[in-house]
């Protein structure tokens, strides 16, 4: 009777481990490294792949910004050529430009000049003074992709801080799932005791311990797959998280609320700040700019352009000369191609705002499962809460009668598979409770602006 005693009493501690609505409230493990589901999240936002590849894309884009402001600032460059001919509209242009061709000599031909050599260098400067917007639109372009960037990389954060809690929960079932069936193998060890004691004293039959061993074989494969379970959600954990944080599970750390989390207000209108509406916003406002810039396209540019030269036979005696000027460009006719680039870029626009539509519709339905698995997750607790007790009281009374010779061995072994059950329910409804209580913030698209709330800045 002591030990059944003991056994209960064992049950009830893990029940405190895994419940919500028992009176411990702090898991503490004896490591001083032990490992916080915070701890994980941030060490995550560091070393995740999909961290450092979303935080490349945004440089890029950034990088994208800053290149589009160059039609803004002249263009320069600077050349240098060495040349010899006797080519004789070359020679005479070579000699011209080195202020040196004198065609009252005797010796000049112009059908047959001299090998001539010239060394030029210049400096060339080119500036599009007025193209009526289209670069400010490239710019603008531009600035919104570098937003876009940085949109999809808190939308990546905060995925990825809900898939670690997830996968922090995961781990912390596990381990409850391992102390479940060790409780389950204890009990069974207790019940074939008694039994065999029955037997050897002639009031029990063979099948009555054979069917207890036959069990004791099957919880203990249970809990064979829990041990495993256990290690392949570790290694799910440090995948996530990017490199191999967690040697040891019971390195984690969690503090076990007293009582269940409140059930939070469902705030469907929090699917409006979701980082993935604002990117259809921004996408659907580039879309707009294309448009206007495709419109643009009918108007002419102006271009102002400068040159400095310097020839001669060596660069140690040139002579210098210059070209200014402007020009303005315009396509009169493309063959109807800008015509069908706006309307391209109308259908796009289009696409885009429908597209904006979609999105929000899809985040509202996003944010409303999430809700409604709360909502599930939260009456199962209140269900296996009720039933735990009953279940273990039951193996209680049934163990006592089994062992007063009252009960068979089929209604034990029933109490017995039953409160297994009930608890791994249990265990299974509390921390699918805290996953879609994660869940439900990364719909809202709030764990990003709780772990990490300088993104971007």
């Amino acid at each position: 009777m002591e030990r059944i005693l003991f056994f209960l009493f064992l049950s009830l501690r893990v029940l405190i481990f895994v419940g919500f609505s028992f009176g411990g409230n702090l898991l503490t493990p004896d490591s001083a490294c032990a490992i916080t589901l915070e701890g994980c999240i941030h060490e995550s936002l560091i070393s995740s792949p999909d961290i450092e590849a979303a935080a490349k894309k945004t440089d890029a884009a950034r990088a994208m910004r800053e290149k589009s402001k160059a039609a803004y600032y002249p263009q320069v460059t600077v050349s240098a050529t060495c040349a010899r001919t006797d080519n004789p509209p070359q020679a005479f242009m070579m000699a011209l430009n080195q202020r040196d061709l004198d065609i009252t000599d005797p010796a000049f031909d112009f059908n047959n000049p001299d090998d001539t050599n010239n060394v030029r260098m210049s400096v060339g400067v080119r500036y599009l003074v007025y193209d009526f917007g289209r670069r400010r639109f490239d710019y603008a372009i531009a600035g919104t992709g570098s937003d876009v960037a940085c949109l999809r990389f808190k939308a990546v954060c905060n995925e990825l801080i809900h898939q670690i809690s997830a996968s922090f929960y995961s781990v912390l079932q596990a381990q409850a799932f391992v102390q479940v069936e060790l409780e389950s193998v204890a009990s069974l060890q207790e019940s074939l005791r008694v039994a065999d004691e029955r037997y050897q004293a002639g009031s029990a039959v063979k099948t009555d311990v054979l069917n207890l061993e036959v069990q004791l074989s099957q919880s203990q494969e249970n809990l064979i797959r829990a041990q495993n379970s256990v290690l392949l959600t570790v290694a799910a954990l440090n995948t996530a998280i990017g490199k191999d944080l967690v040697k040891n599970p019971d390195e984690l750390d969690y503090m076990i609320p007293d009582g269940s989390p409140a059930l939070p207000p469902e705030e469907i209108e929090r699917a409006e700040d979701r980082a993935e509406l604002t990117i259809a916003g921004i996408l659907s406002d580039i879309k707009e700019m294309e448009l206007r810039k495709a419109q643009r396209d009918y108007t002419p540019t102006i271009n102002a352009f400068g040159s400095l030269y310097h020839d001669g036979e060596t660069f140690n005696d040139t002579q210098r000369s210059y070209l200014v000027g402007a020009n303005l460009e315009w396509e009169v006719f493309t063959g109807f191609s800008r015509r069908n680039t706006v309307s391209l870029a109308r259908s796009s626009l289009a696409a885009a705002r429908a597209e904006f539509n979609k999105t929000r519709n899809r985040l509202r339905l996003d944010l409303k499962q999430a809700y409604l698995k709360v909502v599930e997750a939260r009456q199962r607790i209140e269900v296996t809460r009720k039933s735990l007790e009953s279940a273990a009281e039951s193996l209680r009374i049934t163990q006592e009668r089994y062992k007063g010779q009252a009960a068979d061995i089929t209604e034990l072994l029933t109490a017995q598979v039953g409160l297994t059950v009930i608890r791994s329910r249990d265990v299974s409804a509390c921390f699918e409770y805290l996953t879609e209580l994660s869940n439900l913030e990364r719909a809202k698209g709030a764990l990003v602006s709780r772990y990490a709330p300088r993104i971007c800045e």
